[in-house]
C-alpha cells in the first residue's frame, strides 16, 4: 500500500527589526542624533537578519550599536549613580528556545548586552549581577575596562546639578511626572525616570493622552530637559523566531545597586514565539510592578493586534500607576506596534521595504 504524503514547506517569514532609543522629552537639538543613532542600529542589525542571521543576532547587534552611541542612556554615556559611576543592566531573550540572559549593576563591561548573550548561551543560569556578572563575562572572553571609560563630562555635570538640587531640598524636575493625573487612580511611590513636562507645555498644548499618544503639535519643542533613556530592539527572522533585547544605564543620581525594569524578564523585555517580542523604556518602577512586557505579549497571544496591544499597555501603565514610557511590540506574523505617552520616543523599523525612523508613534 502506498500513501500520498504531502510535505508542507516551512513558512517563510519577512525579516523585521524594530528598535527604540528611549521615550522622553527629546529636545529639538538632539532629535537628529537620536534618529541617526537608531538608523545606525537598524542598518547593522538588519544587514544580519536579511542575510539569514537569527533574530537574536540582530537584536544583540542593534543594541550594541546603541550602547556605543553616547546619545543614549546605555553603555558609553550613561547616567551616573550617586557615587559617580556608571552601572549597566541588560537582558536578551530568544523567543524560539525560550532562553534568556541578563546582567545588572555591571561597571566594567563596555557592552552589557553581549554579556547577556553569554549568559543566555553559556550558563545554566539566567541572571548575574555586579562583580559576579563581570567575572562570568570575563571568563568567556569579554574584556574588563575601567569604569571611567564609560563616563562623559556631560554626565558629570548632570550629576553635579542633580546633587545641588538635592542638597537644596528641591525635587528632580528632569524626571517630573504630571502634576495631576488624567485619571486619578494610583500614583507610583517611586521617583520617575522619564523626562516629562507639566500638563501643558509653554504653548498651552495638552499633555499626554491616557491612550498612549502625545498630542502636542511639536513634541520636541519642550526646553530644559537634559535626559536620555533606555534602548531596545525586537526582531523576527526568516525562520519565524522572535527575539528581544533591552539595555540601560538607569536613572540619574540613582542609589548604587538599584535595578530597574530593563533587565527583568517580563518587565522591560520579553520574547516568546507563541505571543510576541517586546522592549519597554521609561519609568522603571511602575513597569516592574505591572510586569508590563508580559502583560503586552499576553494580549497579543489572546488575539489583540500588536498595534492595539502597544497602546493598551501604555494606557494601562498610566491609568494604573501614573507611569510614563514607551513600548515596541512585534508579533510572530510580523505585525508590530509602538506607543508612548512621553513627548517623543526615538524608534526605527527595518523590513524588506526599507528603513524608517521617527520620534513620535
Amino acid at each position: 500500500m502506498f500513501y500520498d504524503i504531502q510535505v508542507t514547506p516551512p513558512a517563510i517569514h519577512v525579516p523585521t527589526l524594530l528598535v527604540h532609543g528611549g521615550a522622553w522629552a527629546i529636545p529639538a537639538d538632539a532629535a537628529a542624533a537620536h534618529q541617526a543613532g537608531v538608523r545606525n542600529a537598524l542598518e547593522v542589525g538588519y544587514n544580519l537578519i536579511s542575510s539569514g542571521a537569527s533574530a537574536l543576532d540582530a537584536v544583540e547587534a542593534a543594541v550594541t550599536v546603541l550602547e556605543d552611541d553616547p546619545t543614549f542612556d546605555a553603555g558609553h554615556g550613561s547616567f551616573l549613580t550617586s557615587d559617580g559611576h556608571v552601572q549597566l543592566d541588560a537582558l536578551l531573550m530568544d523567543g524560539g528556545r525560550m532562553k534568556a540572559g541578563g546582567v545588572a549593576c555591571v561597571e566594567r563591561l563596555r557592552n552589557p548586552i553581549q554579556a547577556a548573550r553569554l549568559v543566555l548561551e553559556r550558563s545554566a543560569h539566567v541572571y548575574f549581577v555586579g562583580e559576579g556578572a563581570e567575572r562570568f563575562a570575563h571568563s568567556h572572553g569579554m574584556a574588563l575596562i575601567d569604569n571611567a571609560e564609560l563616563v562623559l563630562d556631560r554626565e558629570r555635570e548632570r550629576l553635579t546639578q542633580a546633587k545641588v538640587r538635592e542638597a537644596a531640598g528641591l525635587g528632580d524636575d528632569t524626571f517630573s511626572g504630571l502634576d495631576t493625573p488624567l485619571i486619578p487612580l494610583l500614583h507610583d511611590d517611586k521617583s520617575p525616570e522619564t523626562a516629562f513636562p507639566s500638563h501643558h507645555d509653554s504653548s498651552g498644548a495638552p499633555g499626554p493622552s491616557h491612550l498612549g499618544t502625545w498630542e502636542s503639535s511639536n513634541p520636541t519643542s519642550s526646553p530644559g530637559y537634559a535626559s536620555h533613556d533606555t534602548v531596545g530592539a525586537v526582531a523576527l527572522d526568516a525562520c519565524g523566531n522572535l527575539a528581544a533585547a533591552t539595555s540601560t544605564g538607569g536613572t540619574l543620581n540613582k542609589t548604587p545597586g538599584r535595578v530597574g525594569d530593563s533587565s527583568l524578564i517580563g518587565c522591560g523585555c520579553y520574547a516568546d514565539n507563541l505571543s510576541a517580542a517586546v522592549s519597554l523604556t521609561g519609568w522603571g518602577e511602575p513597569i516592574m510592578k505591572l510586569v508590563l512586557g508580559k502583560w503586552a505579549t499576553d494580549r497579543v497571544a489572546a488575539g489583540t493586534a500588536p498595534e492595539i496591544a502597544a497602546r493598551e499597555a501604555i494606557a494601562y501603565l498610566f491609568n494604573r500607576l501614573g507611569g510614563h514610557g514607551g513600548i515596541i511590540l512585534l508579533g510572530p506574523d510580523g505585525r508590530f506596534g509602538l506607543a508612548h505617552n512621553t513627548p517623543a520616543m526615538a524608534w526605527g523599523l527595518a523590513t524588506p521595504a526599507g528603513l524608517q525612523t521617527g520620534l513620535t508613534a
